[in-house]
């Protein structure tokens, strides 16, 4: 028996030096929430794979309407065949964006007439899936319009046309004509990807095939292809655009970080400890919370989000991906036997036309150090506290509540007496007050 309890002692000191020592950085706490992209009415996700010169870009829209109207046009640097189109899964964006989402976590304040030595720290197949096909020629024209038939085939539930032109109103005359319902003033936002002499996926919905597929939304697209050009047109989907829009960028690199090189990139507030109230409206206080930041930054910057090595992560809001995961997201490095060697980058951009004039272009970095946005809670002791650094601690309270209520006011914009009328009420202010505190406010 005492064998025993020497054992579960040993065990509880080494759980307690793993969580307390303060050059311990693993995650000692809970999971709480997740900010993922079911906070916004509005947010398009984009996932790109990129290695060197090669990409897999895949594309999740937002679309809400008939899919019979849809239509999306998307400038790409190289002609593109069939067998380097193809429809993703929607599940999988949807695991990259738990896996990444801002995150709220939980502490629990230990007793404080317990002795602890050390204190605790406030926190706690190389095969390409796709072909990347060399350009072929043209198999239809409209010289009249100067649009060009590059390529055109179906992929599942959608017809794909790879069209060129050499001016912006043929271009748009002729998807008007076609039955593309191309919004007016299109031609403007056209021509500079003509002068770059970009070329045009367009997809639209082959009906027939959308309701024998038996799907009731439209799936993420996803292109193969290979070019210097490192960038995410975005221009385009300002056109239909009534408000602010919300992309999610994911990039997946096997060397490190992605970064903006035409726009500013900030990390979105992290490690910011705020009232426990939070735990029951945290999509409320992360929805302020970014507005907030975004308006201190003039509303013309990326926030990064997450930016971490896919093979673990610390605390987790859902399971890495493991390899067949991350070949249907794009990753194409990666060998049967080869351990994980992807690097996600989270960029969250809230972009209108004339706050993000050009698209987004990226470069890869070798920088692979890990952030992510997490959000804190920490719990009051709530036991008996009969000692002296027990009521020490009693009296500081107070003073952390106020000061995680103005961290919460600054971040998020909220009335900080509204705040207050939320914190738990400390023992100083539950004791009796002098007589004269009644009569003289």
């Amino acid at each position: 028996m005492k064998i025993l309890q020497n054992a579960i002692a040993l065990i509880l000191s080494f759980l307690a030096l793993i969580c307390f020592a303060p050059n311990a950085w693993a995650f000692c706490g809970f999971y709480v929430a997740k900010a993922d992209t079911k906070l916004y009415n509005k947010a398009s996700q984009v996932v790109i794979a990129r290695d060197g010169s090669r990409t897999i870009l895949t594309m999740a829209n937002d679309y809400q309407g008939d899919v019979k109207d849809f239509a999306l046009v998307v400038p790409v640097p190289v002609v593109l065949q069939q067998e380097q189109v193809r429809v993703a899964e929607p599940q999988i964006i949807e695991r990259l964006d738990a896996f990444s989402a801002p995150r709220l976590v939980e502490y629990f304040d230990p007793n404080p007439c317990a002795v602890y030595r050390d204190r605790p720290a406030p926190f706690g197949t190389n095969a390409n899936p796709m072909s990347l096909a060399a350009p072929r020629r043209s198999v239809g024209s409209d010289r009249a319009l100067g649009v060009t038939i590059e390529s055109r085939f179906s992929v599942g539930e959608y017809d794909i046309l790879i069209l060129s032109a050499t001016e912006s109103n043929g271009l748009q005359t002729w998807l008007i004509r076609n039955g593309y319902k191309i919004p007016a003033g299109a031609n403007q936002l056209l021509q500079p990807y003509i002068r770059q002499n970009l070329k045009f996926f367009v997809a639209k919905v082959n009906l027939a095939q959308f309701q024998k597929s038996g799907y009731q939304y439209l799936r993420p697209l996803q292109i193969a292809y290979e070019s210097a050009r490192f960038m995410l047109p975005i221009r385009l989907g300002t056109i239909n655009a009534i408000s602010e829009q919300d992309l999610l960028v994911y990039v997946l690199s096997p060397k490190g970080q992605a970064e903006l090189t035409n726009y500013r990139t900030v990390k979105v507030p992290s490690d910011a400890e705020i009232p426990v109230f939070v735990n029951s409206q945290f999509g409320d206080f992360y929805k302020s919370m970014f507005a907030t930041a975004h308006t201190q930054e003039g509303k013309k910057v990326a926030f990064l989000e997450y930016a971490w090595d896919m093979s673990n992560c610390d605390p987790c809001s859902a399971e890495p991906l493991n390899q067949e995961e991350l070949r249907k997201a794009g990753v194409f490095w990666l060998t049967p036997s080869q351990s994980s060697n992807v690097f996600i980058t989270r960029l969250h951009v809230r972009y209108t036309r004339d706050k993000f004039p050009e698209d987004l272009m990226f470069q890869e970095t070798s920088n692979r150090q890990n952030f992510q946005g997490r959000y804190i809670l920490r719990h009051p002791f709530e036991g008996d506290t009969n000692c002296e650094a027990g009521q020490q601690y009693k009296r500081a309270l107070a003073t952390r509540f106020e000061q995680e209520a103005q961290t919460l006011a600054k971040l998020t914009g909220w009335n900080i007496n509204e705040i207050r009328r939320k914190l738990p009420v400390t023992q100083s202010q539950q004791q009796p007050q002098p007589f004269w505190r009644n009569i003289w406010p």
